[in-house]
């Protein structure tokens, strides 16, 4: 699909096009261009952006490190929910390490914890166990998620504005009316997923990503829009 063709977000070619990104500079603000067949107009994204972005293409993309494939989290028995009476307050340090690769010295665990209305911008969730989590109406401008697991998380209402969400289960998580605007969204799961209201302007949608999300039931009206499906329902 022609990028001309969409009203908002933006389809990131797959991972093995080696046009997939034609420029990621060191400049501020940070600069990602990304082609489809012809020249684009650069666009301005966060740092986290460009580093996912430069993992997209070909080898870069096979040699991550992967510590646990998603596919192999879903069907995985998690780990006992961590001891640690404070381990919800960890959101709000976040991961220091390996940020692309989810790559912690500790786990994330914030499953069944509730930040309703708080403020965990710019904050590093990678590889965050936030299934259940409450996540409502909460400020996650500039996160990065790269392979967290929130399923049936509650996202409802939450600013997500320029967030990197690399390989995040959304499975049957409520995001009705939450912000995706300039967000990088790759390899990410919404099957079962409430996007009732969800805006996403601007935002870099990977090619599965943006069928998955354009087949969702719940995706209507403006979402649609924001997102560049063909067909208005």
């Amino acid at each position: 699909m022609s990028i001309h063709s969409m009203v908002g977000a933006q389809v990131l070619p797959s991972a093995r096009s080696e046009t997939a990104v034609r420029q990621c500079t060191a400049r501020k603000p940070f600069v990602l261009a990304c082609a489809h067949g012809k020249q684009q107009p650069q666009r301005y994204v966060p740092k986290a952006a460009c580093e996912v972005a430069q993992h997209l293409v070909g080898g870069l993309a096979a040699a991550a490190v992967l510590l646990v494939p998603q596919a192999a989290m879903a069907n995985a028995r998690l780990p006992p929910v961590d001891s640690d009476p404070n381990r919800c307050e960890r959101a709000f340090v976040g991961n220091t390490l390996g940020m692309a690769n989810a790559v912690s010295d500790k786990l994330l665990d914030l499953r069944g914890c509730v930040y309703t209305g708080k403020n965990l911008a710019d904050k590093v969730l990678s590889g965050a166990l936030a299934s259940d989590a409450d996540f409502s109406k909460t400020v996650m401008s500039n996160v990065t998620m790269t392979k967290s697991y929130a399923k049936g998380a509650n996202f409802s209402g939450a600013d997500l504005t320029n967030a990197v969400l690399d390989r995040v289960d959304f499975t049957d998580a409520n995001l009705s009316s939450a912000t995706f605007t300039n967000a990088v969204i790759t390899g990410a799961k919404f099957g079962g997923a409430n996007l009732d209201g969800a805006t996403f302007e601007d935002a870099l949608i990977g090619q599965e990503d943006y069928k998955q999300l354009c087949l969702n039931p719940t995706v209507t009206g403006e979402t649609r829009v924001s997102i560049g499906c063909k067909t208005i329902k």
